[in-house]
């Protein structure tokens, strides 16, 4: 889901009155369960960029600025293939952490 399609999503769910089907709470959970995909995203492409970082290239075609930004560029798309795939589990520790500072904070607010 592209980013305008999850926002456009998010602001249905929005619209609709407490208690229904995917009401406020459901899109906050969509939010929720983005920002945790989107933060373990983050951790791999570091992990995966780290990972690469020793391997040297050489050959008349490898090396350079292009290398470095083809590499950044696989790396992150590495990264958004394993958190699709299921991930290594930082994604859901996130989004339950997320859900529960949520639920703590509505409760301070009432």
């Amino acid at each position: 889901m592209s980013g305008i399609e999850a926002q456009i999503s998010a602001q249905s769910l929005a619209a609709r009155p407490p208690g229904a089907p995917g009401a406020p709470g459901e899109a906050l959970k969509i939010r929720a369960r983005k920002a945790a995909d989107d933060f373990e995203s983050v951790f791999l492409n570091t992990f995966v960029e780290q990972m690469f970082s020793g391997i040297e290239t050489d050959g008349p075609f490898g090396g350079g600025s292009s290398e470095k930004i083809y590499r950044s560029f696989m790396a992150q798309e590495y990264a958004r293939e394993i958190v699709a795939s299921g991930g290594v589990g930082l994604s859901d520790q996130v989004y339950s952490e997320i859900l529960r500072s949520q639920q703590a904070s509505d409760a301070n607010a009432k």
